[in-house]
This record gives structure tokens, sequence and C-alpha cells, in this order.
């Protein structure tokens, strides 16, 4: 659903933040209630998102966001398959897909901490974009401080699912076919990468389902903003 170019219009040219304007809808909305909108339906989206995502088989089942193995390690398991053996490198795409599963809940409240990050000027931008302006913005703005704070996090759901061990496997048994890197970063960034690629892609689904549907609208404030 289009926002309403009247209302931006009527916004910019003068509200502040206790600022009303009134627009198509024939109702007038503060520019604060607007980015309280914003913040929420991404918060609510998040939400959903997180616990999708963060469920076993989230990434791994899930052929938009599954995670395959790194590009450079991708011969290797066709090597491997050649032989026989690539049961070794599917074991690892496993493992990095329950590494990105384990690691997504706990970036719940990361992308709550980051919307307080949202202006009001960020508000009236995103009234006037496309069905994902809202995704846009936060991918736009808020993945290097997402990236910071889920790498440990990542760092060490990678361990944990076994995904280096799993990858010193396939690297012994690929003998010259293996790259020389340094495995642990190399697989925390392969993850993190999809991890968050995949977030931001259901995410941007949340929200154009909440400014298109009104069953999607589950509070006051998102009924008041998004409504026709």
């Amino acid at each position: 659903m289009d926002l309403g170019k009247a209302v931006l219009q009527q916004q910019v040219g003068g509200a502040t933040t206790g600022g009303t304007a009134s627009g198509s809808r024939g109702s007038s909305l503060s520019v604060t209630d607007i980015a309280a909108g914003l913040k929420e339906a991404l918060k609510t989206g998040t939400g959903k998102v997180t616990a999708q995502l963060g469920a076993k088989d989230g990434f791994n089942a899930d052929p938009t966001a599954h995670i395959p193995l790194p590009q450079s390690l991708q011969k290797v398991q066709s090597g491997l398959k050649m032989v026989g053996m690539s049961g070794l490198a599917d074991d690892l795409e496993l493992r990095l897909n329950r590494a990105a599963e384990a690691a997504t809940p706990k970036a719940k409240q990361i992308f709550w901490n980051a919307l307080e990050k949202m202006t009001l000027d960020d508000a009236r931008a995103i009234l006037n974009g496309p069905q994902d302006a809202a995704t846009q913005y936060f991918q736009r703005t808020m993945t290097p401080d997402l990236r910071s704070a889920m790498r440990p996090v990542v760092d060490q759901s990678v361990a944990q699912a076994g995904a280096v061990k799993s990858l010193e496997s396939v690297t012994a048994a690929a003998k010259g076919l293996a790259p020389g890197v340094d495995g642990k970063a190399m697989l925390t960034d392969h993850v993190l990468d999809y991890a968050l690629s995949g977030m931001f892609t259901y995410l941007a689904k949340e929200e154009a389902d909440i400014r298109q549907n009104p069953a999607k609208r589950t509070s006051d404030i998102l009924r008041k903003v998004f409504s026709n």
C-alpha cells in the first residue's frame, strides 16, 4: 500500500517532532506516529523472521535462505563427489546452516536496538519509498552494526556446530583441491553474509505484507499508520 505522497509533501515542508499532517486518507498523523509505525512494522517483521529462520532447518531446508558452501569450496565438493566422498562436504554445508539457525534468534534484540537509530527524517524519506523502503533503509544503515554485533555469536555458533572440524576433514580428504584459508574466519564471514541476506529478504516480504494486508496490522499504531 502507498503510504501517501500527500502526507509526505505536507510533512516535509515543515513538520517537527510534534507536527501533524493531513493526507488523502482523511486523517492526521504526526511524524512521530509515522516513525513509531515504521519501527513497529520492522519490529514485528524481525520478530517473525528471526523465529522462522532460527528454527531447525530454518536455513537448511529453505531454498531461499539455504547457505551453500563458500565458492572456494564448491570445487572441492564437486571433486569429492566424483570419488564418492561428497558426504564430508555435504556435512560441512549442513553445519554452516545449523550455525546460522543457532545465531539467528540472538539477532532479534540486535535488530530491535538498531531500530532506535531511525530518525524522523528517515521516516519521512521511507514514506515515499517502495514496498520494502524501510527494509532497504535498515539494510543500508544497520548492516555494519549488525555484522559487528552478530560476529561473536556466529563465530561461537560455527565452532559449536562443528563446522571448523568438518572443514578440516574436507581439506584433508581433498588434498590439493582445498585452498589454503583461515578456516574459522572464512566460515564466519560466509555464514554472516548469508544469514543477513536471508533475514533481509524475508523482512522485506514481511514489510510488504504489513503495508498491503490489513490482517497483518496487529497493533493500534500499525493500523493507524498503514490504513487507507
